[in-house]
């Protein structure tokens, strides 16, 4: 999960960056599904969620030549904060102190 603060003047642009950038992590192994969207309360908010197979998949789009082409531009304008998660659901076992880099 990517969020940004983008303003209201940029939104159409980046609209179409962000886009671009989603379709460059969707054509990666493992990537498995995802979506853009803009926050109803704060327009300026934007969010990137992709869902991948494993981190080790995610990581590894992250360095793929087409990603860093197409998509790491935009992907650099993101909130400085953690982007990866996992499943918490009940009974999910939860990644404890484990970076999981080569799943």
């Amino acid at each position: 999960m990517n969020r940004f603060r983008v303003p209201l003047e940029e939104g159409e642009t980046f609209r179409a960056e962000l886009e671009t950038a989603h379709v460059a992590l969707a054509a990666c192994v493992g990537y498995v599904d995802g979506e853009i969207g803009r926050n109803v309360d704060e327009p300026g908010l934007w969010v990137l969620t992709t869902r991948w197979e494993n981190v080790g998949s995610y990581r590894r789009a992250l360095s793929s030549y087409d990603v860093k082409l197409r998509a790491v531009m935009v992907l650099s304008r993101a909130i400085e904060e953690p982007s990866a998660y996992e499943p918490a659901g009940p009974g999910t076992t939860l990644n404890i102190e484990s970076t999981r880099s080569l799943g």
